[in-house]
């Protein structure tokens, strides 16, 4: 696959300078998204904010004072489209007291849905796929100056946004996509059918974001990919991805998501161990702890090749922080495989997970065979889960007390104003005391209590 050049990076463009354009172009014209889903679909958002802002757009948050309104969506689960169509028919309201305000749904739902969304929701002007975004501006000017309906969800085989510089608010976290799209096409999965096979960002692009974003005032930024470990730039790999963003910026914190453990590497682990600003923090998605079910799922990897991954990072990163993925009710999933993956996650002990029902996707292989666990037994089972990792969560939490720790403030907490919240290396989430400490600032700090999903701390003087 060919790379496309980078253009310079240097151009930051803040939300302030893209608002004074439209004013000075005498445009008029305001922007607002709402967007559901991944962390992908954030840094896309971002994308398209770029986009808008360099054709004069104003983004705004106030959805009553916005002309266009876009929705940028999920299709992972069934529960996160239905959230989404919910929405819209709440939309609807703009609509009517602004007939002339054009909405669109952009995203993995516009391509797995494409025209049906207009015909099914009356609410919808645009549908746009994950990689048809540089013509949003145009379609909506379509559809001002013509009514008609504007739709573009081709997939491509190399559009990867390199030389669009996304439009971040000022914070102190961002997210950096380096890659798009998946080849793995597990059976469960509909993000090859919605977000296009991989293509790579070029390895120079993404080390000049990385270096901007420094500049520009962000203390760590995460690297997105459906399979980061899948990374491919002119004979480099994720790991040398990684090694070249330490080098060039020391000073940021850098985390990554997502792993799929066919993929990943002694390289790779071995290089997260090298560097500091590399954060000792592992998302690996073991999804079951059948092997009967993870052949089913097409995963390509057995829970023996997953297991052995797990011990090589614990001892060459030991002080590393691990979460995961866990599905739970897969077809044909029996109480003896529910079993084994509860003594998993007992052996491996992750600091977190993120845990699903299954849910059937139209298009997948699964959506081919029997959704047979029924809705009671999938909500028990997670039930068994969650409770199971709240208790592993609350022990290694515990294990930390008394332990000093760095982390970056990232903002004040929301249950007081006198408190502040950062994330450790090992991406805890802590909360201090103020104590003339400012957001973005880098302290060490002493845990003096915890629970299952949150330390708390002070000041190490």
């Amino acid at each position: 696959m060919e790379d496309i050049k980078p253009k310079d990076k240097s151009s930051y463009i803040p939300l302030s300078t893209l608002t004074n354009k439209a004013k000075q172009t005498g445009g008029t014209r305001k922007l607002y998204v709402e967007t559901y889903g991944c962390q992908m679909n954030f840094a896309d958002t971002e994308i398209v904010n770029g986009i808008m802002g360099n054709h004069g757009y104003t983004i705004t948050d106030d959805i009553e004072d916005s002309s266009v309104i876009l929705v940028n969506t999920c299709s992972i689960r069934e529960h996160a489209e239905a959230k989404v169509l919910q929405r819209l028919t709440e939309l609807k309201k703009y609509k009517k007291n602004n007939p002339g305000m054009v909405i669109g749904l952009i995203g993995c739902m516009a391509e797995r849905f494409k025209r049906d969304l207009v015909k099914k929701t009356k609410v919808v002007d645009l549908v746009v796929g994950p990689d048809e975004y540089r013509k949003v501006p145009e379609l909506i000017e379509n559809i001002i100056d013509t009514g008609e309906k504007g739709i573009a969800v081709r997939l491509s085989k190399v559009e990867t946004y390199d030389d669009i510089v996304p439009l971040r608010k000022e914070g102190i976290s961002a997210w950096l996509s380096i890659m798009r799209g998946c080849d793995k096409f597990c059976s469960f999965c509909v993000v090859p059918y919605t977000r296009g096979r991989e293509r790579s960002r070029p390895l120079e692009g993404v080390v000049a974001e990385v270096a901007q974003l420094w500049r520009n005032g962000f203390k760590e930024v995460t690297l997105l990919g459906q399979n980061v470990n899948s990374y491919a730039s002119s004979g480099n790999d994720f790991a040398d991805l990684l090694r070249e963003c330490a080098l060039a910026v020391p000073e940021i914190r850098i985390r990554f998501t997502t792993s799929h453990p066919q993929d990943i590497s002694m390289k790779l682990i071995e290089t997260i161990a090298k560097y500091d600003n590399l954060c000792n923090y592992i998302h690996l998605p073991m999804q079951t702890g059948s092997n009967r079910i993870l052949d089913l799922m097409k995963r390509s990897y057995t829970i023996e090749h997953y297991m052995g991954i797990i011990d090589n990072i614990k001892k060459i990163i030991p002080d590393v922080s691990l979460s995961t993925d866990i599905i739970t009710g897969f077809c044909t999933e029996t109480d003896e495989d529910h079993g084994m993956t509860l003594d998993i996650m007992d052996e491996v002990k992750f600091d977190g997970a993120y845990m699903f029902k299954y849910s059937p996707r139209e298009k997948t292989k699964a959506w081919e065979m029997k959704d047979d666990v029924d809705e009671e037994t999938k909500t028990s089972r997670m039930m068994d889960i969650v409770e199971l990792q709240r208790v592993i969560s609350h022990e290694k939490n515990s294990g930390l007390i008394g332990g000093k720790y760095d982390i970056v403030i990232e903002g004040v907490s929301k249950k007081s104003d006198s408190m502040l919240t950062g994330r450790t290396d090992g991406n805890k989430s802590v909360i201090i005391p103020k104590n003339g400490t400012s957001i973005g600032e880098k302290v060490t700090v002493k845990i003096l209590k915890a629970n299952s999903a949150t330390l708390f701390g002070e000041l190490v003087k």
